[in-house]
């Protein structure tokens, strides 16, 4: 799990540091605050030292495939035209660097990149083990009604997205746990198929399908939006991606999404973070933030580590406050408009 990341020079900021509680964190900011970019840099660190494909198989990480592997990522998931893009641009400093820190030590890494850097990164410190846990970016829109042939026409074709969709497909097409660990699923899934109203089914033509009692099987493109981003979730729990152990990164959760379902998804998110699952999230929604803070005050989860975020845009960069608790933050723009609209909506009344 991811511990610490600090960011010096990127993007919007000047210089911050995230120290990540390894159950749930909360990042909030208004817009171009740089919460997505958090998100990113710290799923583009872990997915890039995460073990897959033959080429790490068995083998301990290489400074020379990291360079060029975690310039590669941080290039497809930010999507700008070069690699040096991604520098903030102040005078004097023009080199961007980035240092993260797991709960498995041997995962530490700190590399860097100048406004100058086409494809290559500079690795300062070189972890000497892969990190055992493959993580989860979930984007602001869903995914299922794309995912027939999308891993295939993106790997053999350009298209403008940015890489954290086919990362997810991949994920989603993984075929589901059986055995021991079902029973695992079962608890977890139980009351997010309730609010689905139905299971998540992938047939063997790559189609995903909502299968309802007394309803057979409806397609995914015909199901609300808000319900296909609960499938996502579902989809990852039964294949284990985020079961008993993982990461999920995730911008947005709430888009789509009605007050009732924003509910039944802050209890999973918090079912997620108490099981293990490390659970980062990004939102300017008033309504989630008031859900997950009752509920990290409420009994079931008050044991639950928890840990809350606030971008502040300045002259000198965004600055970030961080605290055990919503509470503990100072006001945030775009949450005292929405209790300022409640203020002025009750003085016409």
């Amino acid at each position: 799990m991811l511990e610490q990341l600090h960011l010096q020079n990127m993007t919007v900021f000047q210089e911050a540091d995230f120290a990540l509680s390894p159950g749930l964190n909360v990042v909030i900011g208004e817009n171009a605050s740089g919460k997505t970019h958090f998100l990113k840099a710290g799923y583009c660190v872990a997915a890039t030292l995460a073990p897959s494909g033959k080429q790490q198989a068995g083998n301990i990480p290489s400074k020379a495939f990291l360079q060029s592997a975690l310039a590669e990522k941080l290039v497809n998931v930010f999507r700008p035209e070069n690699l040096g893009r991604i520098v903030r641009r102040r005078q004097g400093r023009e080199r961007c660097e980035i240092a993260a820190c797991f709960a498995d030590a041997r995962c530490n890494t700190s590399f860097s990149f100048a406004t100058q850097s086409k494809t290559e990164v500079s690795l300062e410190q070189t972890p000497s083990a892969w990190n055992a846990i493959v993580p989860a970016y979930i984007p602001t829109r869903e995914i299922l009604s794309l995912y027939p042939n999308f891993v295939s026409v993106y790997e053999n074709r350009y298209l403008e997205f940015e890489e954290t969709y086919r990362d997810l497909c991949l994920l989603l097409g993984v075929p589901v746990v059986r055995g021991q660990r079902e029973a695992g699923v079962k608890k977890l899934l139980k009351p997010l198929e309730a609010a689905m109203g139905g299971t998540v089914v992938l047939d063997k033509n790559g189609r995903f399908y909502l299968r309802s009692k007394g309803q057979g099987n409806m397609e995914i493109p015909l199901v609300a939006e808000g319900v296909r981003k609960l499938a996502m979730l579902a989809r990852l729990v039964m294949n284990g991606t985020l079961l008993d152990k993982g990461m999920l990164f995730w911008d947005e959760p709430d888009t789509s999404l009605n007050p009732k379902l924003i509910t039944h998804l802050a209890r999973f998110i918090a079912a997620l973070a108490q099981s293990g699952v490390q659970v980062v999230i990004a939102t300017h929604s008033l309504f989630l933030l008031r859900e997950l803070e009752i509920l990290h005050q409420s009994r079931d989860y008050r044991n639950m580590p928890a840990r809350f975020f606030a971008l502040h845009p300045g002259e000198q960069g965004v600055s970030v406050q961080a605290g055990d608790a919503l509470d503990d933050l100072d006001p945030i723009a775009s949450l005292d408009e929405e209790l300022s609209q409640s203020d002025r909506y009750m003085e016409v009344q």
